[in-house]
């Protein structure tokens, strides 16, 4: 008997790697053409521009057609508003249970217009389409496989990392990344298919676009011990500007919304204006802007202009972003990154604190810092850039400018900007009873409300059964005596369409200020 229970975890698993595979092959493949065709259509924008700079009489054609493709994209996105802004938040609310959608017009439609919006040259990143346009895939796979309830999940879930991975060549980070911040699931089955999609695809990536990595940054020598107090400084900083690049980016749509003078699925049109001064004059600048970090880590500029290219980053990408067109703030968010870190080291060189020999060091520090603090995902941070970068060197201060830039964040009061972006789309779930039934798996967190009770002692929402608790590689079966402990997770069993309300009717459960004093 147990050597038959022990065959039955095997074949679950090989199970499992396979569907990565099949998984990572299909996503890899789309996802490197939407990589492939931005990376050519950017080029030849940059030409373009090149070309108006000596013939301006083409730019009144050139403004029409750009006008054109916002308003089919904005027709798109009324027609389907899943396909709107980044993708990750779509993609985490269908995991949680809070939001689901057709997956063939998301597919087709979110891959043309992130080709035409990001091509065309706007502040947006290809990571959160691609995470999308990944998960999307797997939904069609799952959907063909006639897959449903957890089946299905993991395919999605799996698809989204072998998106990121095929978008970034770090199928280690995007494995992490979809675990940490999007999931919100360590289980073996799901790290375990997530890590094989995303290996898949990275393969596939890696046979179009080469081994080299997508952010390889030449540096003299590691960072000596000495100038970490510098580290400190420099993670605060990002730490602070991150807290406000949240603040923005959550409240740009709102402010959009105020121009009653234009239809909000045509906002898209103000980018794609705007878009045509700074292609004319600052053509390195746009799109996600990868070739701009590489460039400034071999040849930094100025403190005043790096000060002035911040500025217009900032300024544009949440501009592209809060006009709901297709694209993410994955890549920009990198790149405001990299300019502060090539801001703080110009001043610290200024003052004498620092050689000028470690300008690019900061500014591959900063690029954690800064996501991890935006994200609150600090391990997938320092994965993301090592694997970007290609270099293990930096592990010790990346990890001490993540940490710090997400405990400033954290004390600021900020939120995930991803989940923070979920919570702004889904509206408070009502309990359903009816339909097929799925399980729901929650995880009771250090310091959370349902840690340190009682099964019995706990107002469980209706129309939920608790079956078990996952803790660590063990199960348990709960009865009313049972004791919630942190680090476990929930397995609970419900109605599928009752998942939503269920999770945040837990979620309140879990909040500390649920719990009562001793």
């Amino acid at each position: 008997m147990k050597h038959q229970q022990r065959t039955q975890r095997d074949l679950t698993r090989l199970n499992a790697i396979v569907l990565g595979c099949l998984v990572g092959l299909f996503a890899g493949i789309v996802v490197s053409t939407f990589r492939l065709i931005i990376e050519h259509l950017l080029s030849l924008v940059q030409a373009v521009y090149g070309w108006l700079g000596q013939h301006p009489w083409g730019l009144v054609p050139w403004a029409i057609l750009l006008v054109l493709m916002a308003l089919m994209i904005g027709h798109w996105v009324k027609q389907t508003p899943m396909i709107k802004g980044s993708g990750i938040p779509q993609i985490e609310g269908q995991l949680a249970g809070e939001l689901d959608y057709a997956w063939w017009p998301v597919l087709w439609k979110k891959f043309v217009s992130g080709i035409l919006g990001i091509g065309s040259g706007l502040f947006l990143g290809r990571e959160g389409p691609s995470i999308q346009l990944g998960g999307t895939v797997a939904q069609g796979l799952a959907d063909r496989l006639g897959f449903s309830g957890s089946r299905r999940r993991l395919m999605i879930a799996s698809g989204a990392s072998a998106g990121l991975s095929a978008a970034f060549n770090a199928p280690i980070a995007a494995t992490l990344f979809i675990l940490e911040e999007v999931y919100h699931n360590f289980s073996t089955l799901v790290w375990l298919t997530s890590l094989t999609s995303a290996v898949v695809a990275n393969f596939v990536s890696n046979e179009i676009f080469g081994l080299t990595p997508v952010l390889h940054i030449v540096y003299r020598q590691a960072l000596p011990l000495k100038y970490y107090g510098l580290l400190l400084l420099l993670g605060i900083g990002l730490g602070g500007l991150g807290y406000g690049y949240q603040w923005v980016t959550l409240r740009v749509g709102q402010w959009y919304g105020r121009l009653t003078w234009l239809p909000r699925q045509f906002d898209g049109i103000i980018p794609f204006l705007l878009v045509i001064p700074v292609g004319l004059w600052w053509p390195i600048t746009l799109g996600g802007s990868n070739q701009l970090i590489v460039q400034f880590a071999q040849k930094t500029p100025l403190l005043v202009p790096l000060i002035g290219y911040f500025i217009l980053r900032f300024v544009f990408s949440t501009i592209s972003y809060g006009s709901g067109l297709p694209g993410g703030i994955f890549l920009p968010i990198l790149t405001l990154g990299a300019l502060l870190g090539a801001i703080g080291a110009r001043c610290f060189v200024a003052v004498g604190w620092l050689p000028t020999m470690y300008v690019a060091n900061f500014m591959i520090y900063a690029m954690a810092g800064y996501f991890a603090g935006i994200s609150k995902a600090p391990f997938t941070a320092i994965l993301l850039i090592t694997e970007m970068v290609g270099t293990l060197q930096h592990l010790m201060p990346l990890a001490v400018v993540a940490i710090v830039a997400y405990i400033t964040v954290d004390v600021l009061g900020g939120a995930p900007i991803y989940e923070a972006m979920l919570q702004q789309m889904v509206v408070p779930a009502k309990a359903q009873s009816d339909g097929p039934t799925d399980q729901l798996e929650f995880p009771v967190n250090e310091g959370a409300g349902l840690a340190g009770r009682q099964v019995r002692d706990l107002a469980w929402p209706p129309d939920t059964l608790l079956v078990g608790i996952r803790r660590g590689e063990r199960q348990v079966i709960p009865n009313g005596d049972t004791i919630l402990r942190a680090g476990d997770t929930l397995l609970i069993f419900t109605y599928q369409h009752n998942r939503a309300f269920v999770r945040q009717q837990l979620t309140h459960l879990n909040d500390s200020s649920t719990q009562p004093s001793d």
